[in-house]
């Protein structure tokens, strides 16, 4: 088996349990086309109970909500449903989706910035968890308790506050402030606080504090959880049902990488360890709601895509596959990813030349990998690129071809998870005027 790591092809044993011989991906062409992406669910599954574990054998009132906006495939939620995941949803198109696979409504988690009158009175109706982003919404909330002065309306807050360290900003690009939620350092929160405790109707029953950092440390984490347990201990000890940490926790990478980063067990040691401690003389421990997305579907997903032509321009080799940048990494980060070559012909060859391999679109920046160094891959070829689960179905713009099919793969038994769009699909009559 090889596997290409920052422009090298190596053994991956891990990889020999999916069999995808050239057999088996060519079979898979004729029904899929000659690119597909592959939803491997043993992974998935092994990913949900792994993290699940780590958790929940240190704190046992924990629940996982799988983040929908980094990988909303139908089936894959679905399969996290059953295993006992709830669905966190960012949009009413996302909590819609959850309706429609069959997802218990008080199973949904509605975050996300932007929501009408219309979004929070659904949710509420519904009994979904609701955690709230800015204080515009709260009339919202105060306009449907008004309305329904006999229900008990439970709301979330999402808070903001610092997560630096040492003076150094931990979120991604650098930024100084996060852009989320309501602050605690101006009175936001306070005022927050006020207005929603004039309904008698309302409780706050829960925290979200949900950051984006850049290096996913467990610093972080440990700064995020202490804050909301404190926060929480001071506003809203009374009416307290769960603590949320939000996600961006690493998942399992690849080797060879050569990175350290925290485990699942590190990351519970570390978050359900503050948790244990801060509610240790609690009869009854608040919910701790962690919400993975890249943890859970980054490495469960491989895309497939045919070897066209290999061609040399100068110096230097150029290898077309049925694919684009757009299908394995939608922010165009210069990394190459694991990969595997599934030859055709398997000639003996020991010969290798340094080449990239490039994709369909008329775009110069269209690389799927740099500077590999192999056995040039030859017309009828497959690439195999690993770890393409997080973002690059929700990413995947319709941009010159149409979207690759979806297979999932259980055991080596194949099911259609997505159809390969047709031009009937790709424009869409109910919405394109022609």
């Amino acid at each position: 088996m090889e596997r290409s790591i920052a422009g090298t092809v190596t053994n991956s044993p891990e990889f020999e349990h999916e069999l995808l011989d050239h057999d088996s991906i060519q079979q898979l062409e004729d029904e899929h086309g000659s690119s597909f992406y592959v939803l491997n669910v043993k992974k998935l599954r092994e990913n949900y109970q792994k993290i699940d574990k780590a958790f929940r054998s240190r704190y046992a009132n924990f629940i996982i909500g799988y983040s929908y906006k980094t990988n909303y495939l139908p089936y894959l939620c679905k399969e996290l449903s059953k295993l006992g995941a709830y669905a966190e949803v960012v949009s009413r198109l996302e909590y819609d989706l959850a309706l429609k696979i069959g997802e218990d409504p008080k199973r949904i988690i509605f975050n996300g910035p932007l929501k009408t009158i219309d979004d929070i009175n659904y949710a509420l109706t519904n009994k979904s968890i609701l955690n709230i982003d800015s204080l515009y919404e709260i009339d919202f909330v105060k306009r449907f308790a008004a309305r329904n002065p006999e229900v008990e309306v439970p709301i979330g807050l999402r808070v903001n506050f610092d997560i630096s360290q040492n003076g150094f900003s931990a979120l991604q690009e650098g930024y100084k402030y996060s852009r989320f939620g309501i602050c605690v350092n101006n009175g936001n929160l306070e005022y927050a606080l006020t207005e929603l405790n004039k309904m008698e109707n309302i409780r706050i029953v829960g925290l979200h504090g949900h950051f984006s950092t850049k290096d996913r440390s467990l610093e972080s984490f440990k700064i995020i959880t202490q804050n909301l347990c404190t926060l929480a201990k001071e506003n809203i000890m009374n009416s307290l049902e769960y603590i949320d940490v939000g996600g961006g926790i690493y998942g399992e990478l690849p080797k060879p990488y050569d990175m350290f980063v925290p485990t699942f067990d590190d990351y519970a040691e570390t978050i359900c360890g503050i948790m244990n401690k801060e509610f240790s003389d609690y009869h009854k421990k608040p919910l701790l709601i962690l919400e993975p997305g890249v943890a859970m579907v980054a490495n469960v997903f491989l895309f497939i895509a045919k070897v066209i032509e290999s061609k040399k321009i100068r110096d230097d080799y150029f290898v077309l596959v049925d694919g684009s940048v757009h299908n394995v990494k939608p922010t165009m980060h210069k990394n190459n990813l694991p990969m595997k070559i599934v030859r055709r012909n398997h000639d003996g060859s020991k010969g290798k030349k340094v080449f990239n391999i490039v994709g369909y679109t008329c775009m110069e920046k269209d690389y799927l990998a740099s500077e590999i160094k192999d056995r040039l891959p030859m017309k009828d070829d497959y690439i195999i690129f690993e770890n393409v689960g997080a973002y690059t179905i929700v990413f995947n713009p319709p941009f010159i071809k149409e979207r690759p099919g979806i297979v999932a793969m259980d055991n080596m038994e194949f099911t259609a998870a997505r159809k390969k769009e047709t031009l009937r699909q790709f424009f869409n009559d109910e919405i394109y005027v022609f």
